[in-house]
């Protein structure tokens, strides 16, 4: 993840794009490394290239030279694995590691149910998701249609919704297996084009991979009744200006299940980031962290409660532009089983002169030196009928 890459707004997460320009510069099959030679001249070209070029240039390039120097590092353990082993006995265990992950979702699967939700999005859109399980076949098929496509950047490509069916069918497993191809084979995935999960040419999709997916891993829990809403967004706070910039996702509450509390201040399903350390995030930018606490009581009541949501309050030494995208902040995480749903998320800046203007969602605002940005993280639903607890 680079932390700019051009487009409207620094951190490159307009909260409005509506087409894909808009949020940084565009790389169709560029040949970075030709016969060994990194084409450093091409690839700076690149990066200035567009409507809205990239920002901070020689950041991305010693970005790019790190993920190089990664996949040469992954390239010599397989090597070395070929060479210690031989190339029969490797392959013979990716199709093993695969068969065993087929194996393992398929016995999941006997034990899941027909199911259906319609999950409603901030917006007023619905994101629809059914579940036809097979039992003799061992099969299920998950069917978004009539999940409509987003005018503005609540769209994911099919890598994102494939990622979340194989994320979610993974935690149904209950057992120690690697993610690999093997867990799709008894998965049938419909996703049209065109819709918020399938999206096409020129569709903003800066909220796919952090909003959309979360959402849709939301609708599909409740489908299969496994556990109450989560938080369901990233929290994606994104901050700088012409020379830095920078990326956060927050934390908020887990959803309960059947036989469980939800985990309160977490990273949840789809986002596995985790948060700077205050001492490095004050060292390296001109932001002081003035609070990073758990909304205490927030999460859905019930037999089982929903985790606690997150407060995090920063103050800007700078001035800079804050984006934020983010879910939940009208529609709160559903309970489940007669349990109550979790708290929504808000935002504000509260001005130096002590004026507090109000952040939607996905926004953008200016802020000056000696303001503070509040986020309300959301917190999970609960599960069960509260008395029960």
């Amino acid at each position: 993840h680079h932390a700019d890459i051009g487009g409207k707004t620094p951190g490159s997460a307009p909260p409005d794009s509506t087409h894909i320009e808009e949020e940084g510069v565009i790389i169709d099959n560029f040949k970075m490394i030709d016969r060994g030679q990194f084409r450093e001249a091409e690839m700076r070209a690149l990066l200035a290239s567009g409507r809205y070029p990239c920002r901070n240039i020689d950041e991305n390039m010693a970005d790019l030279a790190a993920q190089v120097a990664a996949n040469e590092t992954g390239v010599r353990e397989v090597e070395k694995m070929v060479a210690q082993f031989g190339l029969d006995v490797v392959h013979a265990y990716m199709r093993h590691v695969q068969d065993n992950a087929e194996e393992c979702v398929r016995r999941a699967i006997t034990a899941l149910k027909d199911g259906a939700y319609a999950y409603e999005l901030d917006n007023g859109d619905f994101m629809h998701v059914a579940v036809r399980v097979d039992p003799e076949a061992r099969t299920a098929e998950i069917d978004f249609t009539g999940t409509p496509g987003n005018s503005g950047n609540y769209n994911a490509p099919l890598a994102v919704c494939h990622a979340v069916v194989l994320y979610v069918f993974r935690t149904l497993v209950g057992a120690e297996i690697p993610l690999n191809e093997g867990c799709f084979k008894p998965l049938k995935i419909i996703a049209p084009a065109g819709s918020m999960l399938h999206a096409q040419y020129p569709s903003a999709v800066i909220a796919g991979n952090t909003e959309v997916s979360q959402n849709a891993c939301n609708a599909l829990m409740a489908a299969l009744g496994a556990m109450a809403g989560s938080q369901a967004t990233m929290n994606n706070f994104v901050w700088g200006n012409d020379k830095i910039q920078n990326y956060e996702t927050i934390g908020g509450g887990a959803g309960a299940g059947p036989g469980f509390d939800g985990a309160s201040a977490v990273q949840t399903h789809m986002t596995n980031t985790r948060a700077t350390d205050p001492e490095v995030l004050e060292h390296r930018f001109p932001v002081r962290l003035e609070e990073f606490s758990i909304r205490l009581g927030s999460g859905g009541r019930g037999r089982r409660r929903g985790g606690d949501g997150l407060t995090r309050r920063l103050r800007f030494l700078q001035q800079m532009t804050v984006t934020t995208l983010g879910s939940h902040r009208r529609v709160p995480p559903y309970g489940l089983a007669g349990g109550a749903p979790g708290d929504v998320g808000r935002d504000w800046i509260e001005r130096a002169d002590g004026t507090r203007i109000e952040h939607r969602g996905n926004d953008n605002n200016e802020v000056f030196p000696g303001d503070q940005f509040v986020m309300h993280t959301p917190s999970g639903g609960g599960w069960g009928e509260p008395d029960e607890r």
